[in-house]
């Protein structure tokens, strides 16, 4: 799958099978951060994490994130929250094609 198909999976009513990770940001991508952030809370990893990280700084939880950045052994994020949530859902997209 590539970010544009990912991105018309938005509209979906349920989500395809996706790593952990994903799964959060198709689930934040369609404006539903609660659920979002149960799924990276109870997902491990460095890739849940700055998931977990990027979700804080959406909800504007600048501490929490930076908690998160650190788990994933990441430096904080500081740019458009969009960009971010692009960058990671191709990043996450092009290791799953790799596995």
């Amino acid at each position: 799958m590539d970010y544009t198909e990912f991105r018309e999976l938005l509209t979906a009513a349920e989500a395809p099978e996706l790593s952990p990770a994903l799964r959060a940001l198709w689930q934040q991508g369609r404006g539903d951060w609660h659920g979002a952030h149960a799924t990276v809370q109870n997902a491990g990893g460095p890739e849940a994490a700055r998931v977990h990280a990027h979700l804080h700084r959406v909800e504007g939880d600048a501490g929490n994130a930076a908690y998160w950045y650190r788990r994933a052994g990441r430096r904080p994020e500081t740019g458009p929250l969009e960009a971010e949530w692009e960058a990671l859902v191709r990043e996450f997209l092009a290791e799953e094609e790799t596995r």
